[in-house]
């Protein structure tokens, strides 16, 4: 009898450089997997395939902000507002100057990514506490930018989808591609000497500097990486409800960004898209908790979903914290290496 294989043994260099280990018995799963994730739009309601996308489009940002927060250490409550930029940018560029949206989406990153430097300069200088004021600072300024009327239309842009994008269906697949480019893009970025200089960073940036790191480089990169991420995310959100608002792209929104690298887990690729999808559905998990209960509930239901919607973030980032400070990534983790381990307890 030949026993399973436990733990993770790897024997050759080249086993050592793939970015996923994938044996031949997980192979049938991963296809099966695959083949749920195309056929999501075959099988799903219309409802069902709108929050998908908006969860994918959720996992791009919260991958963004977990570079900047999570592996690079430099706090940013400013997600919603390099959002909003790459959403006006590319909104702006097809609807009035007619780019077409394969090229106005990534240059709405491209802008957002360049104002996200600007606004990174002061973590030259500026850590911490600081330097969350100062992107909260960046957060109220872009808002008043964008609700101008003499510079992007009074606040309000509309976002067309080209004829072959026309349905939620056919964007499901674009997403898909989008969110599985930036999973596999930050994954291998992290491998390279600049992820690990980040990392170096985060844990002791003076000590990172001894040893030959150029901290404000890394730290600016950190920042561009990040908001042209928040950038394509904030675009492709544009473009999903077809009109870009200033209102979808306040404070509230960074919240809800930073709470998703909180809750799934600070430094870890996967712990960003588990927050993501986690945050996607709470509001609508207490919306259909609402509905049952409405009834019975005081005062207006739409007050009392969105008091009960800051107060259960807010509950359950302390209780993650306090509980498992590194988020579902840590869980997913512990459930994996069980499984893996077992019979064994060690």
């Amino acid at each position: 009898m030949i026993a399973p294989e436990t733990g993770v043994f790897r024997t050759t260099y080249l086993a050592d450089l793939t970015l996923h280990r994938v044996p031949f018995a997980r192979q049938a799963i991963i296809a099966f997997l695959l083949f749920m994730l195309l056929g999501v739009p075959l099988i799903a309601s219309d409802y069902q395939v709108y929050v998908i996308d908006t969860m994918l489009i959720a996992c791009i940002g919260a991958i963004g902000l977990n570079l900047l927060t999570g592996y690079a250490g430099q706090i940013s409550i400013g997600q919603g507002a390099f959002m909003g930029v790459g959403a006006f940018v590319s909104a702006m560029l097809s609807s009035r100057l007619g780019v077409p949206f394969w090229l106005s989406v990534p240059a709405g990153g491209i802008v957002a990514g360049v104002v996200g430097l600007a606004f990174g300069l002061p973590s030259v200088r500026i850590r911490g506490l600081y330097l969350a004021i100062s992107t909260l600072a960046a957060q109220v300024i872009v808002e008043w930018v964008l609700s101008r009327p003499g510079l992007v239309g009074g606040g309000s842009v509309s976002a067309p989808r080209p004829a072959l994008l026309d349905s939620d269906r056919a964007y499901y697949f674009l997403l898909l591609a989008v969110c599985v480019g930036a999973v596999l893009y930050a994954e291998n970025l992290l491998r390279t000497r600049i992820g690990r200089a980040l990392v170096a960073i985060r844990d002791h940036d003076i000590a990172a500097s001894v040893i030959g790191i150029d901290v404000p480089r890394y730290k600016l990169l950190a920042f561009g990486v990040s908001s042209f991420y928040a950038g394509l995310a904030g675009a492709l959100l544009g473009f999903l409800g077809r009109t870009v608002n200033v209102e979808q792209f306040q404070l509230d929104l960074s919240i809800q960004y930073l709470a998703m690298i909180v809750i799934g887990g600070l430094g870890s690729i996967p712990g960003a898209i588990f927050g993501a999808v986690f945050i996607t559905l709470l509001p609508i998990v207490l919306r259909s908790v609402m509905g049952v209960f409405g009834d019975v509930l005081p005062g207006n239901p739409a007050v009392v979903l969105s008091s009960a919607q800051f107060f259960l973030f807010g509950l359950v980032i302390v209780v993650f914290m306090t509980v498992e400070s590194h988020g579902l990534a840590r869980i997913w983790r512990n459930v994996k290496d069980y499984v893996r381990l077992w019979p064994f307890s060690y």
